[in-house]
């Protein structure tokens, strides 16, 4: 028998899936599953929305795919367009690939070609973030700020200065929560001073951090001071909303909440395609695509399915839906309401230290104490029991560990379908409670 190799421990066995419908899912026993986290904060319609199958059959009986150096089509012009509109004034060139982490890859390869086609060759190192992930692949695992899961390649990455989260719940040791702001505005200028100026590609950063900390929100301020920054020293600003974005947070770009500030380059997944089909993309300013070809005639990022014709009729069918059916708008008015619910539920709760999160991009943070914050032991595999238990109950949530450093602490995200009624969001609450109440936290 050949076996393939999942994501999770040797010995565990997971639920075999049988089939999905708005925001249920069930095995082939015939058990319910409430999808509280939308996969991976992935399913931003659900499952089997009627009209993205429709999308999809119907380009997959014209062709499904005319490979993208040698032909346009209507759904990768019709999705660019969109994205473009939806993305503002600033973002107009986009690159398509198939996921988050082929996108930031795209999005690092993008700074480097900009700068060295403006004769400015030198300037090839990035600053990011600790708490932070990017993704799998080496350029992306190089830039993320994740200890455990860079662990098995650190020998091998690419050098990158990382400087502080931007997390008000746990600031740096000795910095009050109202000068955060100015404190790592001020620790990035040190380390683009410090690596020279002329160095530094680019500073890259998920405006509301997910997998790695847990919808962690930046600090008010804290995305103009950056553009700032990287404009007094040329270093380029990218915005990775894999998981942030695309109406997730309330706002079509997770950093629009940041009024007047917009990034260099901008990486979307996820709720781009819904899950439907794989599908991503990098998108940025006119500047960048314009020094980029005029010197070197394209934008040298391309792999075989960028572009993907059905992927992209999946992608703009998914747009059109949120578009129409003003699921942005929702995002941000059911964000304020499972929030609300989550305080109700678990404010008095010992062992959750910090409820946060922008629109329906929510978690928990779970901590051993929590009058001083401090985390249970890795050895306890709070997230790995957090989900088992949440199986258990039929929920679907997206619980992680080495939320604080990148070894300990353990967070509960909740990114349910945009389509989630509020309904089925106390249920995941009351689901959540118990089986929070199942495991042994003391």
């Amino acid at each position: 028998m050949h076996l393939w190799v999942n994501q999770h421990r040797r010995d565990q066995r997971l639920p075999r899936v049988a089939k999905g419908q708005g925001c249920e899912v069930f095995d082939e026993t015939g058990k319910r599953y409430l999808d509280g986290s939308g996969g991976p904060a992935l399913f931003s319609l659900g499952y089997s929305h009627p009209e993205v199958n429709e999308a999809i059959s119907e380009q997959m009986a014209r062709i499904q795919f005319g490979y993208s150096t040698t032909f346009t089509s209507d759904a990768i012009d019709a999705l660019a367009e969109m994205i473009a509109e939806e993305a503002g004034p600033d973002l107009k060139y986009t690159s398509f690939v198939s996921g988050g982490s082929e996108a930031v890859e795209t999005a690092l390869k993008v700074a480097l070609q900009y700068h060295a086609a403006r004769g400015d060759g030198g300037r090839t190192h990035f600053i990011a973030r600790r708490q932070s992930w990017h993704g799998y692949t080496m350029g992306a695992l190089s830039v993320s700020g994740h200890l455990a899961r860079r662990r098995p390649y650190e020998n091998v990455l690419m050098p990158v200065t990382f400087i502080s989260p931007a997390n008000e719940y746990r600031p740096p040791a000795g910095v009050e929560v109202e000068d955060l702001t100015d404190y790592l505005a001020s620790e990035l200028e040190e380390a683009i001073l410090d690596i020279g100026p002329g160095r530094v590609a680019a500073f890259i950063f998920e405006p509301v951090v997910g997998a790695a900390g847990g919808a962690v929100p930046p600090p008010p301020g804290y995305a103009q001071r950056v553009r700032e920054i990287c404009d007094r020293y040329g270093v380029l600003m990218i915005a990775d909303e894999v998981m942030c974005g695309i109406g997730r947070c309330g706002s079509w770009r997770a950093l629009a909440l940041e009024d007047g500030c917009s990034p260099d380059i901008m990486t979307i997944a996820k709720g781009l395609g819904g899950g439907f089909m794989p599908i991503g993309a990098c998108v940025y300013r006119e500047e960048i695509y314009d020094a980029i070809t005029n010197l070197y005639g394209t934008v040298a990022s391309v792999h075989t399915y960028s572009g993907h014709t059905l992927a992209c009729a999946a992608g703009l069918a998914v747009l059109k839906i949120i578009r129409r059916d003003k699921l942005v708008e929702k995002c941000r008015s059911d964000g304020l309401y499972l929030k609300n619910a989550l305080h109700q539920r678990f404010d008095q709760n010992a062992h959750v230290g910090n409820i946060r999160g922008r629109g329906l991009f929510l978690a928990l943070e779970i901590v051993q104490d929590r009058e001083n914050k401090r985390p249970f032991s890795p050895d306890r595999k709070i997230a790995d029991r957090v989900r088992a238990a949440a199986l258990e109950e039929g929920l679907i949530c997206y619980p992680s560990s080495g939320s604080v450093d990148g070894i300990n602490g353990d967070h509960v995200l909740l990114s349910p379908p945009y389509i989630v009624s509020r309904a089925e969001m106390d249920e995941m609450v009351e689901q959540l409670e118990r089986a929070l109440r199942k495991l042994d936290l003391h």
